[in-house]
């Protein structure tokens, strides 16, 4: 798919929030799953620039302030928009090979910390803690210079602690056929098999037991 300057600058009316799934357990799995849906009806999260800050914002990465800055700057800096757009891609698409063949293969494993390291590479920042409003504490990463080039920091890192951590045999692709989710499975016994039981789950159950009723 093309991207034109339309794509990046965001619509004057409001668009409807879609229904985003979390249920990948860790923040770069969930962004792998913004293309994901169903095989036979797979929907992309990721259609615009506004789309991506939508989806940024939606997993806690992004407030309301600096998403607005965000906008701006594209409606100012419409090619650095459709290049964050095209990055975003280019890494989701990188993570997903990481997600399904990460744990089997090295050479998928050495492309993504080549990939990472790009982009980590091209940010700069001050990392911080941060008070919240509910009393905890959180980490943060306060940008400076390209805006643009740091949006994807909280994905990136995510990422980073799967394979700093040896997460990578604990992550799966959900295993209804027409389901592309991953995941990471955090079960004492490792045994999880679907994305999200009130969805994948009780349709491989309902099926069972219409397979057991014939």
């Amino acid at each position: 798919m093309s991207l034109t300057t339309s794509s990046v600058i965001p619509a004057a009316t409001p668009v409807a929030e879609p229904a985003y799934a979390f249920v990948g357990e860790r923040l770069w799995l969930d962004f792998v799953n913004t293309d994901a849906a169903r095989v036979r009806a797979r929907r992309d999260a990721l259609l615009s620039f506004d789309a991506l800050l939508r989806w940024l914002a939606a997993a806690g990465t992004l407030d309301g302030e600096r998403a607005q800055g965000m906008r701006r700057r594209a409606g100012e800096q419409p090619a650095g928009a459709t290049a964050a757009l095209v990055e975003a891609r280019r890494m989701r698409a990188t993570l997903r090979q990481l997600a399904e063949r990460g744990a089997r293969a090295d050479r998928v494993r050495i492309e993504t910390l080549v990939e990472l390291n790009r982009l980590l590479g091209r940010s700069a920042g001050t990392r911080r803690l941060e008070l919240r409003r509910d009393g905890s504490v959180e980490r943060a990463f306060v940008p400076v210079g390209d805006a643009f080039s740091t949006l994807l920091i909280p994905v990136v890192e995510s990422a980073a602690d799967a394979l700093v951590l040896g997460e990578l045999p604990r992550v799966r692709r959900c295993a209804a056929a027409d389901c592309a989710r991953v995941f990471f499975d955090g079960t004492r016994n490792g045994a999880r098999r679907w994305c999200d039981m009130a969805s994948c789950g009780n349709r491989a159950k309902a099926a069972r037991f219409r397979a057991r009723a014939r």
